[in-house]
């Protein structure tokens, strides 16, 4: 089993020497680029692409994908400014070498036919352009639940999915269901779990079943979303305080290099096993 990862390091820090720096430190050669600089990547210009791209490579790091909120508006809101941010950002992935775009099924709706007419929309403006577009199951979108982003991969084959275990488990939606279901258009996955009550903790951790779905994924790439709890003063706190802040960490780039190892820890279990 050998896995390489992706993280999205603006997790660890907000600009992109220190994104680096993090990504450096734990051993992670891919980078899923959801902002710089306090920018989103969906907004950055065709130079900062280009510079940004210059910057990974004189470090080793690739982009994995691009981490977008593309379909994260609401299905009643102005579609054409957002299917053209869309086309910007297939140049912005090819400047910056990338062959994926993350992306959502809308939010205000239970109907599907407005879903599949917006996401044929970016299927049809990305055609020809080698770029793989990568739906992923989140809170609150049309395709929150695993029935309904099998509903959407059967109608848009050409549309692959990222499977998130955490924003399952936060849906009350049974993951190792939900593998069963979609397994078969999983490009890649976000390594984030989650408990019932929907908190997320480090991977292998919570309710999410990662170690079981690591062993049924034939995938290359794993993408650590971290999401984990920082509080800045966690380090003063004592005794039934601390012990009642379970994973919670001092600062952003703390509760990132935690998030990587929890998942080399499932990683290197699952090896030696």
């Amino acid at each position: 089993m050998k896995f390489r990862l992706a993280a999205f390091a603006d997790e660890a820090a907000n600009d992109l020497t220190g994104q680096i720096a993090a990504m450096q430190e734990n051993g992670i050669e891919l980078l899923e680029i959801r902002g710089v600089d306090g920018q989103n990547i969906d907004g950055i210009s065709a130079e900062k692409a280009r510079v940004i791209r210059k910057m990974l490579g004189f470090s080793g790091i690739g982009v994995w994908s691009l981490g977008s909120p593309f379909g994260k508006i609401g299905i009643g809101d102005d579609f054409a400014p957002h299917l053209d941010s869309f086309k910007r950002s297939l140049e912005t992935a090819d400047i910056l070498g990338c062959r994926h775009i993350r992306l959502f099924s809308f939010y205000g709706t239970g109907e599907i036919e407005p879903v599949l007419e917006r996401l044929s929309a970016f299927c049809d403006a990305a055609k020809g352009s080698g770029i793989v577009l990568c739906h992923e199951n989140e809170k609150g979108i049309y395709g929150d639940m695993a029935e309904k982003c099998l509903e959407i991969h059967k109608a848009l084959p050409q549309l692959r999915a990222v499977f998130d275990p955490a924003n399952f488990i936060q849906c009350g939606q049974d993951t190792k269901e939900a593998w069963g279901l979609l397994s078969p258009y999983v490009e890649y996955m976000h390594i984030k779990d989650a408990l019932p009550d929907g908190s997320v903790v480090p991977a292998g951790k919570g309710a999410g079943d990662l170690p079981y779905l690591l062993r049924h994924y034939s995938g290359e790439v794993l993408t650590i979303e971290p999401h984990l709890s920082v509080f800045e003063g966690f380090d003063k706190l004592e005794g039934d305080e601390k012990s009642k802040m379970s994973y919670t960490y001092p600062d952003s780039r703390t509760a990132f290099s935690a998030a990587v190892s929890a998942l080399k820890e499932i990683i290197g279990g699952q090896q030696n096993g």
